[in-house]
């Protein structure tokens, strides 16, 4: 076996159907070109059909596969609906990727019930939702499936002025290795990446100069995190050959932020 014929043995998606929630976002984004690029059929899932659709169009231009499908995240019949649907059309989903996210910097004495709910509903019962609906499906489809949910660096360390989003993260952490035990013996892998610091829009009003003279102090590689570093993460953790025994894992891309402070 030549050395290309191995990685694509370990690495391609070829034939499979990877939904990721969350696709017209930044970091959704580019695990949607990377799940492209590696083969799989991706359905981008989000609100907004202009950006789904310009995703779709950047995977196509680049030789990939692709659609976009609407879903609101906040509504568990709308999660439904994308499942059903994609299982109408395709028959199998091999991938999910929760990975739509709420965020806001609000000083801890003034957040608001609703502030709460918000980010709490976006980032944690969606990943709940998803979980849930795709997983019961993918225990009972020839070859299983695999779910990658999305944590962050406060998954498991506190982050000042994102109090809900942190708590939200370090339940996401804790939910996936529950779901990843319940379904352990039933070929449904679960695992969550969590990046360090990649500004995209969520968090761009909250990266003040001193924040971001702070972060930079404890993140030995001294640099923001690209997009697409998070792709050969993902394409490792949900591949049914080179990620068969990893689950319940909660993988760190930060650039070594957290060895600073464990």
């Amino acid at each position: 076996m030549s050395v290309s014929d191995y990685l694509t043995h370990l690495f391609s998606y070829e034939d499979q159907i990877v939904i990721v929630i969350g696709g017209t976002g930044v970091l959704g984004g580019a695990l949607c070109d990377g799940f492209g690029k590696a083969g799989g059929h991706v359905v981008v899932a989000g609100r907004s059909e202009e950006r789904g659709l310009e995703r779709v169009k950047a995977i196509q231009d680049a030789g990939g596969s692709a659609e976009f499908i609407t879903v609101d995240v906040f509504q568990r019949e709308s999660i439904q609906q994308l499942r059903d649907q994609v299982l109408e059309k395709h028959g199998k989903v091999d991938v999910l990727v929760n990975c739509a996210g709420m965020n806001a910097a609000i000083p801890y004495e003034e957040i608001t019930d609703e502030d709460w709910d918000w980010i709490m509903d976006g980032n944690l019962r969606s990943t709940q939702i998803g979980c849930q609906l795709f997983a019961m499906h993918m225990k009972t489809q020839n070859g299983g499936g695999c779910i990658l949910n999305i944590g962050s660096v406060p998954s498991h360390l506190p982050l000042s002025k994102v109090f809900a989003y942190s708590a939200s993260k370090a339940a996401v952490v804790n939910l996936t290795k529950n779901v990843a035990r319940e379904y352990g013996t039933q070929g449904v892998r679960v695992n969550a990446i969590c990046p360090g610091f990649f500004p995209a829009e969520q968090n761009r009003k909250i990266l003040a100069p001193e924040r971001i003279e702070k972060i930079m102090s404890q993140t030995p590689m001294d640099r923001f995190g690209e997009p697409q570093e998070l792709i050969g993460a993902a394409l490792l953790l949900c591949s049914r050959n080179a990620g068969s025994f990893i689950t319940g894992a909660d993988y760190y891309v930060d650039g070594g932020f957290t060895a600073n402070r464990f």
